[in-house]
């Protein structure tokens, strides 16, 4: 048994990004042809495409303001025009902040959790998955956080904005079910990317003692659940919240 994606287009936001250029290659490696999106990491976004040429697989760049539903609807016309319309839609872009104590957060922090979680998956879903209802078939895998579970102090914008994107995919997953679309999330912890492994931060002895197994969990381990949530592994899984926390979070029933 594999994760076998092959024939299928799969579109990433965030795709420049630390864990996105993760998750692209992994798809690519599965088997998808993957477009990738980004918003100002135009370097980077090439870089990666020309990996997935490289490994004979199509791509493509694709720049778009996530927090923008016609920079979303612009970007998917030349998604259609210049890729092909994708199977599988992986919903991973959002705005970094700094975290404060409510009552020391600027309002506006809320704000752009709540377009870059809940309007970013809104747009996306508008403009892609009627393609996905005509040809009664699709994955979405959103990505989510443990921090939505945990509720910790100084986390409250990026809490309620990743809260109210919980509601949107439990929502749409009853809404599309009957045409064989499936949409879930993944919800990691404090990953190790690239930057750890460059700076030498892995190992975070603090949160390292909190983790059931241990430790910090990588990249690519969340880029392995998205994947198999993107197969047709997971043809009988929708609507699901699913932590990849090392054991962090564990959902009660």
């Amino acid at each position: 048994m594999e994760i076998n994606l092959k024939g299928k287009k799969a579109i990433v936001t965030g795709g420049s990004g630390q864990l996105g250029r993760c998750i692209v290659r992994t798809l690519a490696q599965c088997g998808a042809d993957v477009a990738i999106h980004y918003h100002k990491n135009s370097e980077k976004a090439e870089e990666l495409a020309a990996e997935l040429k490289a490994m004979g697989k199509k791509s493509g760049v694709f720049q778009a303001d996530i927090t923008k539903e016609q920079s979303i609807y612009d970007m998917r016309d030349k998604v259609y025009e210049q890729f092909g319309k994708p199977d599988i839609i992986i919903n991973n872009a959002v705005i970094q902040y700094t975290w404060k104590n409510i009552l020391e957060q600027d309002p506006a922090d809320f704000f752009s959790q709540f377009e870059s979680c809940v309007m970013h998956n809104i747009y996306m879903n508008q403009a892609f998955v009627p393609h996905l209802i005509e040809q009664q078939y699709g994955r979405i895998v959103v990505m989510n956080t443990e921090c939505a579970a945990l509720s910790d102090a100084g986390s409250a914008a990026y809490v309620a904005g990743k809260r109210g994107l919980d509601g949107i995919v439990r929502c749409l997953a009853k809404e599309i079910g009957k045409y064989n679309i499936t949409v879930n999330q993944v919800a990691p912890g404090w990953t190790i990317s690239d930057r750890a492994r460059k700076e030498h931060t892995e190992v975070q002895p603090d949160y390292d003692r909190t983790v059931p197994l241990g430790h910090r969990g990588t990249d690519q381990d969340i880029a392995n659940m998205v994947c198999f949530l993107a197969s047709d592994l997971a043809a009988f899984t929708t609507g699901a919240y699913i932590p990849v926390c090392g054991g962090r979070v564990m959902p009660a029933i």
